[in-house]
């Protein structure tokens, strides 16, 4: 139920970071065809990055920060 969100996609030569903030609040329902939040931090891993929501101020806050470097087996 948020009525604005601001998206803001930043990147340097190591790392690619995602930031969604809204200024709506966080439900714990899953809706159908997704896994939401869960989803989210699990492809965030496979991929070797951070992943981090929660409750700001004045809304809910998503942060998902990507190596674009290879990972090193």
């Amino acid at each position: 139920d948020a009525a604005t969100a601001a998206v803001a996609v930043t990147f340097d030569p190591t790392e690619l970071v995602v930031e969604v903030c809204d200024d709506g609040r966080a439900t714990v329902e899953v809706g159908p065809g997704g896994n939401g939040l869960t989803g989210m931090r699990e492809r965030v891993s496979l991929l070797g990055g951070d992943f981090h929501a929660g409750r700001i101020e004045h809304g809910y806050r998503v942060v998902a920060r990507l190596p674009l470097e290879p990972r090193t087996p």
